[in-house]
């Protein structure tokens, strides 16, 4: 049995870990999800806790359900979970840099300099 953490409700926790597994590549385009019944045997949980979280999936776009068949990936289910994630990151994580920066009296260029040799660290560039 897998163990969730965290404060957030568990269905959020659910959704949450589904994302990462297609992020990851774990869980593809178009491939066949875990039901609510096996979602709660694996994480020791309620099944419409587990289906509470499947749910958000679907409103999200994520996730569909193919009648008789169970739940599947969709196509766009990737783009979807990179553009949300972006969406948080640029929110909370950024905007916490920007304040401790402020605080520190790091200016913008050394704050974007920073930001852009930890990008070529990663091989990536801005």
């Amino acid at each position: 049995m897998k163990q969730l953490e965290g404060t957030e409700p568990i269905y959020l926790q659910i959704a949450d870990w589904l994302e990462n597994e297609i992020l990851s590549g774990h869980v593809r385009s178009e491939e066949k999800i875990y039901s609510q019944y096996k979602l709660s045997e694996i994480f020791g949980i309620n099944p419409a806790t587990a289906l509470k979280g499947l749910n958000l999936l679907v409103e999200k776009g994520i996730v569909y359900k193919k009648r008789g068949l169970g739940m599947f990936v969709s196509a766009d289910a990737l783009t979807i979970v990179k553009e949300e994630r972006r969406g948080q990151v640029m929110k909370e994580q950024i905007r916490n840099l920007v304040e401790e920066a402020k605080r520190l009296e790091i200016s913008q260029a050394e704050l974007i300099k920073a930001i852009e040799n930890e990008m070529k660290k990663g091989g990536k560039t801005l």
